[in-house]
């Protein structure tokens, strides 16, 4: 049977944390506490990939620590560093009306008013005062930060994305 499960990349496993199979997460999200919401994460390292229950989980520091069911000591949790934690896409949360998941933006393509296709959603960057879409096609690379002023509609359907956007921009 093939799993037909989109899983999306959350974040990846750090390290160790202490002796007892507590394991330092490195989290993708917003707010570093959101994987919790998640009891069952799959791991995947190269073609490996397996399922684990969160038995415990907490925030520290802006780091997020977990404990997985049955992993009980330092060593088993040393061998899973490295390996990235994915969810199940149907698993979200449902995004509010004008927001997104970035994951759902990557892959889109842009057009600007003039009807020329800019690239594709290569990625997103955080500023601090708005999302920046990270635009590649045959123009180059394009910034655009993802505000109303420049973004007009985002078509799932369609997977594109309208922009007030130049090329000389």
């Amino acid at each position: 049977m093939t799993d037909t499960q989109q899983w999306v990349a959350m974040g990846y496993i750090k390290g160790v944390f202490g002796i007892k199979g507590w394991l330092k997460i490195a989290a993708n999200t917003e707010h570093t506490d959101s994987l919790l919401d998640y009891p069952q994460w799959q791991l995947r390292k190269d073609s490996e990939a397996f399922t684990v229950i969160i038995e415990a989980g907490k925030a520290v520091g802006g780091e997020l620590q977990v404990k997985f069911e049955g992993i009980d000591d330092r060593d088993q949790a040393f061998s899973l560093r490295g390996y990235t934690i994915e969810i199940p896409r149907s698993e979200f949360v449902p995004a509010e009306e004008d927001e997104f998941y970035w994951v759902d933006l990557i892959g889109m393509t842009v057009i600007n008013q003039e009807g020329l296709t800019l690239g594709t959603v290569q990625n997103l960057m955080e500023t601090g005062a708005n999302d920046i879409l990270v635009i590649h096609g045959e123009y180059g690379q394009k910034l655009i930060p993802f505000v109303s002023q420049y973004i007009g509609n985002v078509d799932s359907e369609q997977q594109t994305i309208s922009v007030d956007w130049g090329l000389d921009y």
